[in-house]
């Protein structure tokens, strides 16, 4: 088993455009996309939060001993990277800060502060926008990423996990797989176990995927695919596979790939087989899943993606990068198109 996902093929041909990525904090911005705005009543209070330098765990562990709260009490959307400067929103009971002022520090700022009816979740989220600088970039590297950017732009970008998903050594995977086979492994906490299980099923679609890439199917529909309506989110199988075709096409629908678990909807004919062959390559049943089905209930991942609003400019320190994309999408496999690496 492949640990390191630097093998993952390339949708591109361009050369690198070299360059060093977040060699400084500020050189990686993340603004959240919230999927409504708080109503401006209610017990819980939504606080806009800019921070530097600070992972998601790390800003409710503050924010919760601070406040005296339990973490459980913190509400976030997504887990933003610590390695950057970024905002998002976090809820707490208004109860328990009268004062948002209070939580801030060299690495906290509260830009805004208001009231709403529900607790913030896990998930409502609609997408992240980004300004991402890369430094000391090679010679002719702008007339190379504009190139990129317009291969982006028509194809899309293969929807792969990033790094960050498999934690610091990338293994955070490793004793997901161990307890999906049966194999002794040390003992984790909630969050280790939930972090582990989603890492292997997160392997497991970034190999669907390459392989899918590597045989020059990324954008080709086959008799028997779950395809997913973008609009909509809903997910279908294929029948017709030359009306599916120009839906695809035309970017009404997008393949999905597997991130496995017992309430995940299958494929059939030869999609079907091709997810097999991921399962066999990694010596796990599909019905391994069922053990922890409450933490690997399954679902359907969009095979690419789709920028929006992707340009870059040259700057003094090298090349600015700019766009937005959808909750679940990763900046670094965007970029990694630009950098091969």
């Amino acid at each position: 088993m492949n640990s390191d996902s630097a093998w993952l093929p390339f949708l591109t041909n361009s050369p690198s455009i070299g360059g060093v990525l977040k060699s400084v904090i500020e050189d990686f911005c993340v603004e959240e996309i919230p999927a409504y705005d708080p109503c401006g009543e209610g017990e819980h209070l939504f606080l806009w939060i800019q921070k530097r330098d600070l992972g998601t765990p790390e800003l409710v562990k503050h924010l919760a001993r601070t406040l005296s709260v339990p973490p459980s009490e913190i509400g976030f959307a997504g887990r933003k990277d610590r390695q950057a400067v970024t905002r998002q929103f976090v809820s707490v009971m208004a109860r328990s800060c009268p004062d948002p002022s209070v939580v801030e520090n060299e690495q906290v700022r509260v830009l805004a502060a208001n009231r709403h009816r529900n607790k913030l979740k896990t998930g409502h989220l609609k997408g992240n926008r980004f300004r991402i600088v890369v430094r000391d970039v090679q010679p002719g590297a702008i007339e190379v990423a504009q190139h990129v950017c317009e291969q982006l732009a028509v194809r899309g970008v293969p929807n792969y996990y990033g790094e960050q998903r498999f934690g610091v050594s990338n293994e955070t995977d490793l004793d997901g797989f161990r307890l999906l086979r049966g194999e002794p492994t040390r003992r984790l906490g909630p969050d280790a176990l939930r972090f582990a299980l989603s890492a292997v099923q997160s392997r497991l679609f970034n190999s669907w995927l390459a392989e899918r890439l590597t045989g020059g199917l990324l954008h080709q529909v086959l008799q028997g695919d779950v395809m997913q309506v973008i609009a909509s989110g809903g997910c279908f199988t294929v029948e017709d596979v030359p009306s599916e075709q120009a839906r695809c096409t035309s970017r009404e629908t997008v393949v999905t790939g597997p991130m496995f678990g017992p309430k995940m909807m299958v494929p059939t004919g030869e999609p079907a087989a091709r997810e097999a062959r991921i399962l066999d390559q990694f010596q796990l049943p599909l019905s391994a899943f069922e053990k922890f089905s409450k933490l690997t209930s399954g679902t359907r991942r969009p095979a690419l993606l789709y920028p929006e609003a992707l340009r870059v400019e040259p700057i003094p320190e090298g090349l600015a990068f700019e766009f937005t994309l959808p909750a679940g999408a990763y900046a670094t496999v965007v970029l990694r198109e630009f950098l091969r690496n």
